[in-house]
């Protein structure tokens, strides 16, 4: 069936996948370039409902196979060559360890399953370590994927029901209306399912369906409408690359602002006959260079992703110069990809000649991309030496109370405070344990040091939420902290029943004075807010007569340190690599307000064991052949445990837990 070209698609197409490059690349201007991929979702709602609704229009029918042949050739053999390439370059590039892991990444990913393996891990792509996965950038292939599995039966199903647009505009508007209700019940409550489960998503596709059943005539005759119409679209993508960011509950309510944005761009230019000079919009998005850029989204979006992190694991901190260079790598890639595999297979007249013709092939590249994945993920486990297993086993060894068969560091909802006991039953003294996750890597030095002194151990921990009295941004939430707020406060007052001997704090401290993460600018108050917080929750334990240690937090590396080391010594270099400078990783500053609150406040006692990980000028992160952290700012466990005579020395070889 023919079908008209239409130059302002490809245009979108080209100011999709810029967008996603943006916000990958470090664009921060562009905090909502990832919206570009709900841009492709619409595009793709509009195009195959578009062509699978006229074939059933002029035929009764759908000829499938030969629907799955044309995806097939269109998408298969580019995707396929670059999941081969990223493999190997992360041979010489990753650990055996992070090659096995994102090998399997790689087996989903040629079976455009990537999507439904991310669900099952629950991986926010959002996350800082999501920068890792060479491979996650497929997930919205595989939705596509899974878009193009299940739309035609849809479509037949409401042909079946009753032939004509009207069935067709309430079958689709129901799904759509379905899924874009689930998706806003699941950005709550569980965003990555919301984020990479293709029916959650299907809303946005049955927004571009139900844009082909607007008459283009409507456009047609009235130009003016039609230019403010696309305008209004533009500015919407516009307003989402600049104003979303990762912070938002993403997809939910907010995703809407991209696609009607793209509904309104499409719709604008369905009218034929519209000339530049009466659709401006529609003519900025028909210049060459877009034109060129929109032919080239598909490999663009597919080699962008595999250069920017594998460049930022070969150099951490890339200037802007590095990156620019980046994008020309990934534009040269991408030129060749269209050139000489994407372009020639989809217009190969021998392949079009039958569906089965590319059909066979098809599987069968499928079959050897998920078999290569398996074999390198099954050749990386071969290549694990004693060391590589002693870096992943630290990294991967859970601390005393987070291994214990009660879940002793409290998830994000729960409120209720659930203290648990270690050390010996029969003695009255006691030490309480109380923060968040930078309280709980200290609870193995921790219990060990007051089993010799005839302590118990008392902790209440609960998942980034400090000991300090503020009110902090939940980054996995998407707002503010209240869950948090509830748990300290009954768990002072716990503690404060329970009178201990002690009471140790320790939290993410670099964090303190930055509003959502290390990596943001200062809130306005929030230096402020901190020293408050601090200084009335140890007042609090100060006014009932219980002592309080605060143990300085550890530095915050410039890297996630197992996979930095790991990678530093498959390459055969030391893993001085990764380690950071002090100026960087050890706040001075945080610390000297610390401990003047510390000082202010009586019965309270400053820690300060930087010194263990920092000298003059550096901080180590391979001490004493041991790992000293797990990721980029939590001990490892190992390396927590050979700090109990230290941890003990400091807390109960003096005053501090003496009443």
């Amino acid at each position: 069936m023919a079908t008209s070209f239409r130059p302002d698609i490809e245009g979108l197409r080209a100011l999709a996948v810029t967008g996603v490059i943006a916000f990958h690349f470090g664009l921060t201007s562009l905090p909502g370039g990832f919206t570009g991929v709900d841009i492709f979702f619409v595009i793709s709602g509009y195009l195959i409902t578009k062509h699978l609704l006229g074939e059933i229009g002029e035929t009764g029918r759908l000829n499938l196979w030969r629907f799955y042949a044309r995806r097939a050739r269109r998408l298969l053999p580019a995707a396929l060559f670059v999941i081969l390439a990223t493999l190997v370059a992360g041979y010489f590039i990753l650990s055996p360890a992070e090659q096995s892991l994102y090998s399997k990444g790689a087996m989903f990913a040629s079976a455009y399953m990537i999507n439904l393996w991310l669900i099952r891990w629950s991986f926010d792509y959002f996350a800082a370590d999501a920068t890792n996965n060479p491979f996650i950038h497929f997930w919205s292939l595989s939705v596509e994927e899974q878009f193009y599995l299940a739309w035609p039966a849809l479509l037949l199903l409401a042909a079946w029901l009753r032939p004509g647009r009207r069935t067709a505009i309430l079958v689709i508007g129901l799904a759509g209306i379905v899924s874009f209700a689930a998706c806003v019940w699941l950005t709550a409550v569980a965003q990555p399912w919301a984020f990479y489960f293709s029916p959650l998503r299907a809303w946005e596709f049955a927004a571009g369906g139900l844009a082909t059943m607007a008459p283009a005539k409507f456009w047609r005759d009235r130009p003016l409408l039609a230019t403010g119409q696309a305008l209004i679209g533009l500015a919407l993508i516009a307003w989402a690359y600049l104003m979303v960011s990762e912070e938002s509950p993403f997809p939910g309510v907010i995703a809407l602002v991209p696609v009607v944005g793209t509904v309104l761009v499409l719709l604008s230019g369905s009218g034929a006959g519209q000339s530049a000079a009466q659709n401006l919009p529609n003519a900025f998005l028909s210049l060459p260079p877009m034109q060129w850029l929109g032919k080239l989204s598909y490999s663009l979006y597919l080699w962008h992703w595999p250069v920017i992190v594998y460049a930022a694991m070969l150099v951490p901190d890339l200037s802007s110069l590095q990156r620019l260079a980046c994008a020309a790598l990934t534009l040269a890639l991408s030129a060749f990809t269209y050139r000489f595999i994407e372009n020639p297979i989809r217009r190969n007249g021998w392949l079009m000649a039958g569906a089965a013709r590319a059909l066979v092939p098809a599987a069968v590249l499928t079959g050897a991309g998920v078999i290569a994945a398996y074999g390198n993920a099954r050749f990386a486990d071969h290549n694990f030496s004693p060391e590589q297993r002693s870096i992943a086993q630290s990294a991967a060894q859970n601390s005393t109370v987070r291994a214990s068969n009660v879940d002793c560091v409290l998830d994000f909802a729960t409120v209720q405070p659930k203290p648990c006991v270690f050390g010996p039953r029969n003695t009255e003294r006691s030490v309480v344990l109380f923060g968040d996750s930078h309280a709980d890597h200290w609870s193995t030095p921790l219990i060990a040091a007051a089993a010799n002194n005839n302590f118990q151990v008392v902790t209440y921990l609960k998942s980034s939420c400090r000991a300090s009295r503020v009110t902090t941004w939940n980054w996995r939430m998407k707002r503010d902290y209240t869950e948090c707020d509830e748990w300290r406060a009954q768990s002072i007052k716990d503690i404060i029943a329970l009178h201990p001997q002690l009471v140790v704090i320790s939290e993410f401290s670099m964090g303190n004075v930055m509003r959502e993460s290390p990596d943001e600018l200062k809130h306005a108050n929030w230096d402020e807010e901190w020293r408050d917080g601090l200084r009335w929750t140890l007042e609090a334990f100060s006014r009932a007569g219980i002592k309080v240690a605060v143990i300085r937090d550890v530095p915050y590396n410039g890297s996630y340190v197992d996979k930095c080391v790991a990678r530093a010594l498959w390459r055969g270099q030391q893993p001085a690599a990764c380690d950071t400078p002090r100026a960087t990783a050890a706040n001075d500053e945080i610390a000297a307000v610390e401990r003047d609150i510390v000082r202010g406040t009586p019965n309270a006692t400053y820690i300060d064991m930087t010194n263990k990980f920092c000298d003059q000028t550096t901080c180590h992160v391979f001490i004493d052949g041991m790992l000293a952290f797990r990721d980029r700012h939590h001990l490892a466990t190992p390396f927590a445990q050979s700090l109990e005579p230290a941890v003990e020395r400091a807390l109960f070889s003096s005053a501090v837990a003496q009443r």
